[in-house]
């Protein structure tokens, strides 16, 4: 599921899992959501408007800390390089911070809020996004990262299928 590359960061060596998105095929359709003009590149607006259509309660000012964040040339789009460079995350960024992003996108996905993600929430999701999938498609995503076989992804799968390197 999750990759790890080795970075150099201040002469020392610092294992990167990549974080959900495998490849860059991968990366590029997701990136394709994003930007809903499709001029190549994610402004706030567009970035806005997604998270907004995923029915996420975020505010103008995180949408302006997350565009921060990942527009690392501060021209004030994100750019596919940029976005994927985001994707690979960073081991160091799961302390507090992380944990509670992490809490916030299971937060989108567990619908009704019982701390379980189900097939049907996973189908819900993906088909705002544009997805052409079956409920019977997310139920084969759920039990590839379900560890427990209950059928549904909890909090600390989803933390583990994000944070984990092979």
């Amino acid at each position: 599921m999750a990759a790890t590359d080795n970075v150099t960061n201040n002469n020392n060596s610092v294992s990167k899992p990549s974080l959900y998105l495998q490849n860059m095929d991968e990366v590029q359709k997701v990136f394709q959501r994003f930007d809903t003009n499709g001029d190549g590149m994610i402004s706030g607006e567009e970035l806005s408007g997604v998270i907004s259509a995923l029915g996420s309660g975020t505010s103008p000012e995180e949408v302006s800390r997350m565009m921060n964040e990942i527009d690392s040339d501060r021209d004030g789009f994100i750019s596919l390089q940029e976005f994927a460079e985001f994707c690979k995350g960073d081991i160091n960024s799961v302390g507090d911070g992380g944990v509670r992003e992490l809490r916030e996108a299971f937060d989108l996905y567990d619908q009704d809020s019982n701390g379980l993600i189900s097939a049907a929430e996973l189908h819900q999701i993906l088909t705002r996004l544009g997805e052409n999938c079956s409920v019977q498609d997310c139920t084969k995503m759920i039990n590839s990262v379900d560890a427990d076989g209950d059928g549904y992804v909890s909090f600390e799968e989803f933390k583990k299928m994000m944070t984990t390197s092979k």
